[in-house]
């Protein structure tokens, strides 16, 4: 009894350092060094313009990997994001199209169509959880699925052309400012902000982790488990059709491409940020930090005028790193 004061002091340095190699917190030297190596490389990169445009993409990404990594942490994955990112802009704008464009004609009650895109990603996220949950498909394999069905659909709803001449209710959260911070910005924080506090401090949240880390012995513990997974898809559904819309905004256009393969950017800033791919570990904060450390580096190097497929190598050998990273620090133990 009287050594046990010496062994915790011994013991509390080595979680404290422990818990500062957290990827989550290690990310953060990384920042200051890509942060120095970018303004030694250009000196456009300290500029406003330049991280105007960093907050703006970041904000974007970062509410599609919020989205993602609650799925994450639940321990399931949804691949078709990205679609519902592209697709549910597009239902929007062809709720406020008269009958003659083949649209629904809600002009004169536009924000109808607001909700129809949050629905559209409710419902698609819906979708993918009663794949998943109560028919037990494969989360991989149904929601490659459901990315490539709603892809065909964008393509469809298009033609594969952009639908350009968006009204101004649907541009003003992608463009407009407040105090000089993008609306879309000011969005991302507070969701990041909700977040952290609901899985960290919620009884739901806390749960979310024992349903990702172990669903059998949570649901022993009266967990409903389907429930929270259902729950998680719809918020993942929800969390991309706002993403979506902001970029639409941002560029005031819906290409028929909207979107797409950004789940891989997501899915690199999530495991930059420490989220396990296997579940029950990660924390929003990581993912958002995993976030701005990838566009961060995609902005050096297209200021460097890297080739564009040069910077999507870079992107999967970002993954594969920090893949070897979480593994040979501990953090993902599972195969």
């Amino acid at each position: 009894m009287t050594h046990s004061p010496i062994t915790a002091g011994a013991v509390a340095p080595k979680r404290v350092l422990s818990d500062l190699l957290q990827p989550e917190w290690a990310i953060l030297p990384v920042l200051v060094v890509v942060m120095i190596v970018g303004a030694a490389l250009n000196s456009a990169f300290l500029s406003y313009d330049n991280f105007y445009g960093v907050v703006q993409q970041a904000s974007e990404l970062g509410i599609l990997t919020m989205g993602l990594t609650v799925v994450l942490i639940a321990g399931k994955f949804d691949l078709s994001l990205e679609s519902t990112f592209g697709l549910a802009p597009m239902v929007g704008v062809y709720c406020l199209l008269d009958a003659g464009g083949s649209g629904l004609n809600l002009a004169d009650s536009p924000f109808l169509a607001l909700v129809a895109i949050f629905l559209t990603g409710a419902l698609i996220g819906a979708f993918n959880g009663i794949l998943v949950v109560y028919l037990k498909f494969n989360a991989f394999i149904a929601t490659l699925a459901t990315l490539i069905l709603l892809r065909g659909i964008s393509l469809g709803l298009t033609r594969g052309e952009t639908l350009s001449d968006l009204p101004s209710l649907l541009t003003y959260p992608g463009e407009a400012t407040v105090l000089g911070a993008p609306v879309s910005f000011l969005v991302a924080l507070g969701l990041l902000v909700i977040l952290t506090v609901f899985t960290s401090r919620h009884r739901i949240g806390r749960m979310l982790y024992a349903v990702g880390g172990n669903p059998q012995a949570a649901r022993v513990a009266g967990i409903p488990v389907e429930r929270i997974l259902m729950g998680v898809f719809v918020v993942a559904g929800m969390l991309a059709a706002l993403a979506g819309l902001l970029q639409a905004g941002r560029i005031a256009s819906i290409p028929s491409s909207l979107g797409q393969n950004l789940i891989f950017n997501a899915f690199a800033a999530a495991v930059l940020g420490g989220v396990s791919l296997n579940g029950g570990r990660g924390t929003i904060a990581g993912a958002c930090g995993g976030v701005l450390l990838l566009v961060l580096i995609q902005d050096v190097l297209v200021l460097s005028q890297v080739p564009a497929y040069w910077i999507n190598a870079t992107t999967g050998g970002i993954i594969l790193i920090a893949l070897f990273i979480s593994k040979i620090s501990g953090a993902d133990k599972a195969n």
